[in-house]
């Protein structure tokens, strides 16, 4: 089975080609949806984080703020670190835990859609990575579409990302979101024939 790894910067497409990898019939892990689910009540990570960073922690309605949790890890690196201690190894076990279904259903290939992916490293665990990428306009003007967002958080956001050519740079395959759906998934179903069939396909 191969493992594919798909990012890339905010606003550029990779949860419209993540929904589009599943209705190909490709199992796709979303670690964002798998880190919020560890935040939750019932989470794994519930506690812990409720006791780190207890201005977050709503105990009227037992819940954790993630809106104040996202405020305070913005502008600083050390609470930022110390939530992705948290929660990242927690992430990392269930990514394990899919690959292992996955396969075990006979998938040829299997998805980690993972927003970070370069920055974490999580690249040597894939086979070939993905990074869809769109024009700077047409990415500003999907994430200002945003709801809660402006120029400054845009901005804010870019500047603690990895740089998209940077990304392109090191990814194996480009998928390009900018000229309509029907042409991203055109591209998706041409890569994951690619992948499929090719012996090895990471760069050394």
């Amino acid at each position: 089975m191969k493992i594919v790894g798909l990012t890339g910067s905010i606003g550029m497409g990779k949860s419209v080609a993540a929904a589009m990898l599943q209705q190909m019939g490709i199992p796709v892990f979303d670690s964002d949806r798998s880190a919020h689910e560890f935040l939750s009540p019932n989470g794994a990570a519930f506690e812990q984080v409720a006791l780190e960073f207890p201005e977050c922690w709503d105990k009227k309605k037992h819940i954790i703020d993630r809106k104040k949790l996202g405020q305070i890890i913005f502008n600083d690196p050390w609470q930022r670190q110390k939530l992705e201690s948290i929660v990242h190894p927690l992430v990392w076990w269930k990514q394990k835990e899919f690959l292992k279904a996955a396969k075990s259903r006979g998938s040829k290939i299997a998805v980690l859609d993972i927003p970070l992916l370069f920055e974490t490293g999580a690249e040597k665990k894939c086979d070939a990575v993905l990074c869809v990428d769109a024009p700077y306009f047409i990415q500003r003007q999907r994430v200002l579409g945003r709801p809660d967002m402006n120029e400054d958080k845009f901005y804010a956001i870019l500047s603690q990302q990895m740089p998209q050519i940077e990304k392109l740079q090191r990814a194996d395959i480009i998928i390009k979101t900018g000229l309509g759906r029907a042409d991203t998934y055109r591209q998706l179903k041409t890569a994951v024939s690619q992948i499929i069939k090719i012996r090895k396909v990471r760069k050394a």
